[in-house]
């Protein structure tokens, strides 16, 4: 009994049922212009729909009345938009037919049911039945009375029905064409990347800011020497001022969506990522050659968050150790290289995200990445982008 009762608690329920009486209101008051208005109706309605606009209003009408959904929310189950295609016409104007149709039903039913009962209680106390009733009741019967409710439940039954009937059709009707439907896929597919992008930023900026801090002031504590932590204190100072200034153009990005990226760094700013590693204790040997400063904007800019991941690992895993670095651009291609031995004989450097994203930068720009420990027991970083 109480799912029965469900679906008249929720509001949906009655906004449904409006929708359904709206659909008849300009048709009733053709009737006292045409004797033929089901036919004027309906041809009337047949050429609205091939306007591109009445997609726009019956849309919201759905999306707000049918579903509970603002007409500007975002929800591809009815569509919000102009008629592009003749079959997005030819939609809008079966949904116009068919909401005609349900809807004089209904509103017939809303009118005659409730009425039905009252002639029903009427006539089994001797009354006489209204004139226009849908159906003539035979004999004065004393169970009429009895059977009078019918036709309230059958109300109930034909408004819940009806209501997820037009519901469905609107989703059918209204709904997006496969052209739409392969548009908002690709806009999707878009955010997720640009997500994915942000959070790849995020990890890498901040990521390596917080391991140069933490492995600087363990080692400050560690040394008690007062030019050591002041020269550490510095080193943690850099990192994080440039690390609060990825931050804020990652956030302004997210701020203003047409705000287009700039200022991000690239291979060109690489030496401040190998000050940092030394400052932090590792012993950086890098040979940086070839021409950085002409590669295209998304090569550089990727290589330096590899570049940045890979001596955070190394700072993160390895702690103070030598680290070989070789960054040349020549040939059509950018090879990034990063080597340091594996302490106490590890054989892993690294499982998070951060080689993941590594092999993600990479593939995205149609490279290659390797990681892992080569056949002399170094751990490597080896990363080929194509510049062409």
């Amino acid at each position: 009994m109480v799912r029965l009762l469900r679906p008249f608690g929720r509001v949906v329920t009655y906004t449904r049922w409006l929708h359904l009486f709206m659909a008849v209101v300009w048709p009733a008051m053709w009737m006292y212009i045409d004797d033929s208005w089901v036919f004027s109706s309906a041809v009337l309605l047949a050429l609205a729909g091939l306007v591109p606009a009445m997609r726009v209003v019956e849309g919201m009408q759905a999306r707000l009345l049918l579903t509970g959904h603002r007409p500007d929310g975002e929800s591809m189950d009815i569509v919000v938009a102009p008629s592009s295609t003749w079959g997005d016409r030819g939609r809008t104007v079966l949904w116009l037919e068919a909401r005609l149709v349900i809807g004089c039903c209904v509103s017939m039913l809303t009118v005659q049911l409730p009425v039905l009962a009252l002639d029903l209680v009427a006539v089994a106390r001797g009354g006489q039945q209204d004139d226009g009733g849908i159906v003539r009741l035979p004999g004065h019967h004393w169970w009429y009375a009895w059977v009078s409710p019918l036709p309230l439940f059958l109300l109930a039954a034909v408004v819940v029905g009806a209501g997820g009937l037009i519901t469905r059709l609107a989703r059918r009707l209204l709904g997006p064409s496969p052209a739409e439907r392969l548009a908002a896929l690709e806009e999707r597919t878009e955010q997720l990347l640009e997500r994915n992008r942000i959070a790849r930023e995020l990890h890498d900026s901040i990521g390596h800011a917080l391991t140069v801090a933490v492995v600087q002031a363990g080692a400050a504590r560690a040394a008690c020497d007062p030019d050591f932590t002041d020269r550490a204190l510095a080193a943690i100072e850099e990192t994080g001022r440039a690390a609060l200034e990825d931050l804020e153009r990652v956030l302004g990005v997210l701020r203003e969506a047409e705000r287009p990226v700039s200022a991000r760094p690239t291979l060109a700013d690489a030496d401040r990522l190998l000050e940092s590693a030394r400052a932090s204790g590792a012993k950086v040997d890098a040979e940086v050659t070839g021409p950085l400063e002409t590669l295209p904007g998304p090569v550089t800019r990727e290589g330096y968050r590899i570049l940045q991941e890979a001596l955070t690992n190394v700072l993160r895993h390895a702690g103070a150790v030598p680290v070989r670095v070789r960054v040349h651009a020549a040939d059509g291609a950018l090879t990034l290289s990063v080597r340091n031995p594996l302490p106490g004989g590890e054989t892993a450097q690294g499982r998070g995200s951060g080689l993941r994203g590594i092999r993600e930068r990479a593939a995205l720009l149609g490279g290659r990445a390797r990681t892992g420990p080569d056949p002399a027991g170094d751990w490597q970083v080896h990363v080929e982008l194509p510049v062409g």
